[in-house]
């Protein structure tokens, strides 16, 4: 029994380091203008304004089947030359789609003026409210509650997926089954090995990478990462990667 038991495990830990992968792989959208939605039937859509950075700025709450949130989502779009439209595929999610694309549909008549219709995108939020209530989101965003942290880390998925996943937890991301069943030492271990393998075969933007990602980039620790970042606040954007040696204990 128990060597039939390891093979499952084998199985089903091999099962869920294949899906991150794939999952972590998928293709970025890139730098984009997003306008971001956590889906919500009660408590309504949170929904917040990326810049191309990824950076959060403005949020406010729309309601699904409300004229009012249709104006607000025009607004939006117009005010910020959205080029991107994040959905969450959590609870309302389709109503919320079709909000936003009735909206879209009669942009045109409205009295703003959009250079092009913004793509839409259904994402998974798979782990968003993980990562919301993580103490990296409370450092990125201190003055921010959960649900906003959230709709942030769904547009930041379709810029770039991998930059944003690897803030999480893998085992929180949900794309296995039995996890909870299986060895949890070995699973931990072959799913942060799947994120250091993916994130050194993809590479990374060392101007613009977080310092989570820098974490897994092999040879770099949490430490250096840090360092990193920091010297770019100081320093601006790094010409050449001989100037990376200015890095304080970053050797050769």
């Amino acid at each position: 029994a128990a060597q039939s038991k390891e093979k499952a495990d084998e199985e089903a830990i091999r099962v869920f380091a294949q899906n991150l992968r794939q999952l972590l792989l998928e293709s970025p959208l890139g730098q984009k203008r997003v306008l971001a939605l956590d889906p919500g039937f009660r408590t309504g859509c949170k929904t917040v304004v990326l810049s191309a950075q990824g950076d959060l700025l403005h949020h406010t709450v729309v309601f699904v089947n409300n004229v009012a949130s249709t104006k607000t989502i025009q607004q939006l779009i117009a005010q910020y030359q959205i080029e991107a439209i994040a959905i969450g595929n959590g609870t309302a999610s389709r109503e919320c789609e079709q909000m936003v694309r009735v909206s879209l549909d009669a942009i045109t008549s409205t009295p703003y003026t959009i250079h092009a219709t913004p793509q839409v995108f259904v994402v998974s939020e798979s782990g968003a409210s993980v990562y919301s209530a993580s103490k990296i989101a409370r450092e990125e965003f201190p003055d921010e509650d959960v649900t906003v942290r959230g709709a942030v880390s769904i547009g930041r998925r379709l810029m770039d997926p991998l930059a944003e996943l690897v803030k999480i937890d893998p085992k929180s991301i949900g794309v296995g089954q039995y996890q909870h069943d299986v060895n949890q030492t070995r699973l931990g271990e072959s799913l942060q090995l799947t994120v250091e393998s993916v994130v050194n075969h993809v590479g990374v933007d060392v101007n613009t990478a977080s310092k989570h990602i820098l974490t897994y980039v092999s040879g770099l620790g949490p430490a250096l990462a840090h360092n990193i970042v920091n010297y770019r606040s100081e320093n601006g954007a790094f010409p050449n990667r001989k100037a990376l040696l200015k890095v304080p204990k970053m050797g050769a």
